[in-house]
């Protein structure tokens, strides 16, 4: 907890304003719920039933309650864009000079796993020299942390360092360290670096393999520490980049046209109770060894064990402690990339499904601001409310196809002398409906509107590509959203039954999916759609024209995730002039070198793969051996097994070993040398295996 002299006086008056704004948001989105659920119950049957009525009024009201939400966010999001910023906001003046205190340093880790080294490579190389146009360098230190399994890469990794260190002029401030056990995963990763370095720095600023920011905006992030000791996270909101399938240009544009007025609103609502996600933030370091190590959640995964999804509960444990968690709402020079198709994208869901819904343990649990309970069932809402819009139109279906089956009685029990006929209210339902589209719609206007009318029009292409993009991008997302909630509800399902999911590395290359792919991935929602479009096109046409964008939604699932994933398409809408953003038109200059460097990566040559080289190459066996330092001797019957390996690798090729068998030989500089000094005794057949 931070010593009470050292916070700033207005923090009670900002957490006064924040339970103030609250308040304002629950009753914004609590009165147009219950009219909405109100005039929803009005309209169904009476001959549904009790039980059916309920649950469709039950259903539609969480879910207009949740998206109502979100337009409350996206409207004081606009407000505060509008008038210019917020007076409670975490940064200093963002005209002031980049200077920095001289007594520490600031260290930016780089959690990768499995990933492309060449091009983690080439994002240091970005960081380091925006650090070195800004005067920067020597306040920070780098730290490549590695979680990686792959031997070739493990290697690769290693010689990407030794080249950055040497052509960059950093040895003494790039630094690189790879775990033999993945414990954790990228939080253990983390962990591991508060444990052994920790106590030697005072932040450290946390990326993702494929993320970015600025010289600047990390010297603002410093500053606004330095200038705030009782906050001990601050999360930039990262804008979109690199993306050329259709899909990515759809999300990039989505993600920079309407992603600063949702992020202004979130800092609206939140303030000093906002989420760290796990990348581009920085962290007071003391503070998070002290207070936001991750408890083990009782019973087995999936809801039990590690948690997965880290960020959200280490913000929650941080504000436990007494430190502020904001959002730098209006802070520049932070970026990211996103999946390049929905099946990258969904495969990236199932994983954070899993980590929200163990959410659920961690609602109740002592100290957590209600904020935080209030997050942590926000995130278990942004899968949940995907089962319960199949829920709804499951159960919608089954009332339209109810006459069909049961006969409907129009004369009440006992005596009548009239028939209790259907009523129908046509100005109600079209009200409900235009009402509930408005909510899901007019944030997109509302982003739209506020860019041009603050000059950002030109960013995007001018007024009508603007207006043209939108009405694109609210096209391919309708499309897409029946695909999205059926795999959504299934993963919500699948992780309730136990069936716990792996952690393999991202896929960020905009390759396109395959047909074949396609088809393994989305023939059971492609199928669903057309049954349950065609029966109820039999059934009841007159629902079914309201069903229809789902059916053909679903029914389009295969072809849609084909074409989207594509960049040619994507490139194709490019040249017409749509979906472009502002760092398309003048991306950043931070964003072209990462793109010059980037360029300047060849495909993979033909040749030795990592471990080879690691065992044939000089230079890259001096360097494993010189990382892998000075170990104790094996047991009997660990260097016989390790024995075996070589004899193995010297018979039958590097290709014949496991990753497990090569990581037990690099690990080893024993063995190492060995197998070293025995392949280049090698000739003949044997000695092609290694490439000679």
């Amino acid at each position: 907890m931070p010593r009470a002299e050292e916070q700033l006086p207005d923090q009670s008056l900002w957490e006064r304003s924040g339970r103030r704004r609250r308040l304002a948001l629950v009753t914004l989105a609590a009165l147009p719920t219950a009219l909405a659920a109100q005039v929803m119950f009005s309209l169904l049957p009476p001959q549904s039933g009790p039980w059916l009525t309920g649950l469709l009024t039950a259903l539609f009201a969480l879910l207009f309650a949740w998206i109502s939400v979100g337009f409350w966010s996206s409207l004081a999001g606009a407000l505060v864009l509008w008038r210019r910023g917020d007076h409670f906001s975490v940064l200093k003046d963002q005209a002031a000079p980049l200077e920095l205190p001289d007594d520490f340093r600031t260290a930016l880790l780089f959690p990768v796993y499995n990933e492309d080294p060449a091009k983690v490579a080439a994002g240091i190389r970005a960081v380091l020299r925006s650090l070195a146009a800004a005067r920067l360098a020597g306040r920070f230190d780098v730290f490549m942390l590695s979680d990686t399994s792959d031997p070739d890469l493990w290697v690769a990794e290693e010689e990407a360092w030794q080249t950055l260190r040497r052509e960059e002029k950093a040895e003494d401030r790039l630094f690189y360290r790879r775990r033999k056990m993945n414990l954790k995963r990228k939080s253990g990763n983390i962990a591991d670096f508060c444990r052994r370095w920790g106590a030697a720095y005072r932040y450290m600023i946390i990326f993702d393999a494929d993320s970015l920011m600025s010289g600047g905006a990390l010297a603002r992030l410093v500053q606004a520490m330095e200038a705030h000791p009782e906050v001990g996270i601050i999360q930039s909101p990262p804008q979109a980049i690199f993306s050329r399938s259709l899909l990515g240009r759809v999300q990039q544009f989505a993600n920079q046209l309407y992603g600063p007025i949702f992020a202004a609103g979130l800092h609206f609502w939140q303030l000093g109770d906002a989420q760290y996600w796990g990348h581009n933030a920085i962290i007071r370091v003391e503070p998070f060894m002290a207070h936001c190590q991750l408890p083990r959640l009782p019973g087995r995964p999936p809801l039990g064990g590690d948690i997965l999804s880290h960020d959200f509960v280490e913000s929650a444990l941080m504000r436990r402690a007494g430190y502020g968690v904001w959002l730098a709402y209006d802070l520049p020079g932070s970026w990211e990339q996103t999946p390049p198709s929905l099946i990258d994208e969904l495969i990236r869901d199932r994983r954070w499904c899993q980590g929200n819904l163990q959410h659920a343990k961690l609602l109740f649990t002592r100290g957590f601001f209600p904020t935080h309970r209030a997050l942590f069932i926000n995130g278990i809402m942004s899968y949940g409310s995907a089962l319960m819009w199949f829920c709804f139109l499951l159960a919608s279906s089954l009332e339209a196809l109810r006459p069909i089956f049961i006969t409907p009685a129009y004369f009440p029990q006992g005596p009548s002398l009239f028939p209790d006929w259907p009523r129908y209210f046509p100005v109600w339902a079209l009200s409900l409906l235009s009402g509930t589209a408005g909510l899901l719609f007019l944030p997109k206007i509302l982003a739209g509107l506020l860019t041009a009318l603050r000059g950002g029009a030109a960013g995007f292409g001018g007024l009508g590509r603007l207006s043209l993009g939108i009405a694109l991008e609210a096209l391919i997302s309708t499309l897409l959203a029946p695909a999205r909630m059926i795999f959504h509800s299934f993963f919500v399902v699948a992780t309730l039954l136990g069936l716990k999911v792996g952690w393999n590395a991202q896929n960020r290359d905009a390759s396109g999916t395959a047909w074949r792919d396609g088809l393994r991935f989305h023939w059971w929602g492609t199928l669903l759609g057309l049954v349950w479009g065609l029966i109820m096109y039999k059934a009841s046409p007159g629902f079914f024209l309201w069903f229809s964008p789902v059916a053909a939604g679903l029914a389009l699932s295969w072809p849609l995730s084909i074409w989207t994933s594509r960049t040619s398409w994507g490139d194709l809408i490019h040249r017409w002039g749509l979906l472009q953003t502002p760092t398309d038109l003048r991306p950043p200059e931070e964003v072209q070198r990462l793109a010059e460097h980037l360029g300047r990566l060849s495909p993979a040559a033909r040749g030795r793969r990592g471990f080879a080289r690691a065992v044939v190459d000089p230079g890259t066996f001096t360097l494993r051996l010189a990382l892998a330092g000075l170990k104790p001797p094996k047991p009997p019957a660990l260097a016989a097994r390790l024995q075996a390996l070589r004899a193995k690798a010297l018979a039958e090729g590097p290709e014949a070993l496991s990753r497990q068998e090569k990581n037990a030989l690099l690990s080893d500089p024993v063995s190492l040398a060995a197998l070293h000094h025995e392949v280049w005794n090698l000739t003949g057949e044997a000695a092609a295996a290694w490439g000679f």
